[in-house]
């Protein structure tokens, strides 16, 4: 992993049944590899924001703040609508953080239903500071490209554009040997040249080794009460 590489997209324990990476050790796997920032983007909430940030500079590295927001399918966060989408924001500066803090606590005072939500009349309201990027296969412009719906996906990416604007909206590409995450990703890279965007590459990561993996299919298996080898 290159050294000029950040990771932009990444969850920790505080994604609850979700994330298998703790902060200790991911900020020593970071400074092993001699990277120079990374970002936690845990889902719907900045419950370990202080910890990281305290951790983070204390080694030495430049803490990014972020979420993997769940933007609510409805025309509204309060309406009781379970379908939503994800979106990853991540903080630019101290007006991006503050507005964070908004959404985030907007969206479990009165937008949690199954998840802490909001809409996109919301984002538009705190996008200042904010940098977005269009998550993974559950992020819109990814599930909708996943369902060959071209026209639906390309006017979710020109809506998230004019939300935050060019330069603070990427397309999201993740090599993760995934068919359908390949076949996603080359929609997105003919999108971002037909819409003037730019791309973006994360991991998605959710464990800091590989023998983590096990630990964090567990997690799945209870969170979506599975079998462990389902």
């Amino acid at each position: 992993m290159s050294k000029d590489f950040t990771h932009l997209h990444l969850h920790t324990q505080y994604s609850f049944l979700d994330g298998a990476i703790r902060i200790k050790d991911l900020i020593k796997k970071i400074s092993e590899l001699g990277m120079k920032q990374v970002a936690v983007t845990d889902h719907g909430n900045m419950f370990g924001a202080l910890d990281f940030y305290k951790q983070a500079r204390a080694s030495g590295i430049k803490p990014i703040l972020g979420i993997e927001a769940y933007i609510t399918g409805s025309a509204n966060y309060t309406d009781k609508v379970r379908e939503n989408f994800h979106l990853i924001l991540l903080a630019q500066n101290n007006i991006g953080y503050d507005n964070l803090r908004k959404l985030t606590s907007e969206s479990f005072i009165n937008g949690k239903y199954f998840f802490p939500r909001i809409d996109k009349k919301l984002l538009y309201k705190h996008r200042e500071g904010l940098i977005a990027t269009t998550a993974c296969l559950g992020g819109e412009v990814g599930k909708k490209l996943a369902q060959n719906d071209i026209d639906g996906a390309r006017a979710a990416a020109r809506e998230f554009k004019q939300i935050f604007g060019k330069d603070n909206f990427f397309l999201e590409v993740q090599p993760n040997g995934i068919a359908l995450q390949n076949r996603v990703n080359a929609q997105l890279a003919m999108m971002a040249k037909e819409e003037d965007l730019r791309l973006i590459a994360t991991n998605d990561c959710h464990y800091v080794n590989q023998d983590q993996h096990d630990a964090q299919n567990m997690l799945m298996a209870i969170r979506q009460q599975k079998a462990w080898d389902d």
